[in-house]
């Protein structure tokens, strides 16, 4: 599970990573945050998020995919890891919760059309 977890991360890392080479990334100071947008190289949107003025991650993060479908929604605190993160893998929904910026549960759906159906016991 911890190996999922950690390709998750990468990938949203390496969506941040690709879409700052584009250099079409836009940041808007709003106050003491800084609102992002981050974007792919085919101009779809990879990341929406928020910065504190010292470069913490604050608020929802939102990634999408290259086709501009939902990837994972987190949540941080003034850089912490905060609350349920949700990540999305075709019919697979996970939601990571967190607690003092650590995993303290994994939940994992299959996803259909008419219903959801927990894997968890």
């Amino acid at each position: 599970m911890k190996n999922i977890l950690t390709i998750l991360a990468l990938v949203l890392l390496t969506s941040v990573s690709v879409a700052q080479e584009v250099n079409k990334s836009t940041y808007l100071i709003d106050g003491d945050i800084i609102e992002a947008t981050l974007y792919h190289n085919n101009g779809m949107i990879a990341q929406t998020g928020y910065y504190t003025q010292d470069n913490k991650l604050t608020g929802e993060w939102v990634s999408y995919d290259l086709n501009g479908n939902k990837t994972a929604v987190a949540q941080y605190n003034n850089g912490e890891k905060v609350g349920t993160w949700v990540f999305y893998d075709g019919d697979i929904k996970r939601e990571v919760s967190y607690y003092d910026s650590r995993i303290a549960k994994v939940t994992t759906w299959k996803v259909s059309h008419t219903h959801v159906v927990s894997n968890n016991p």
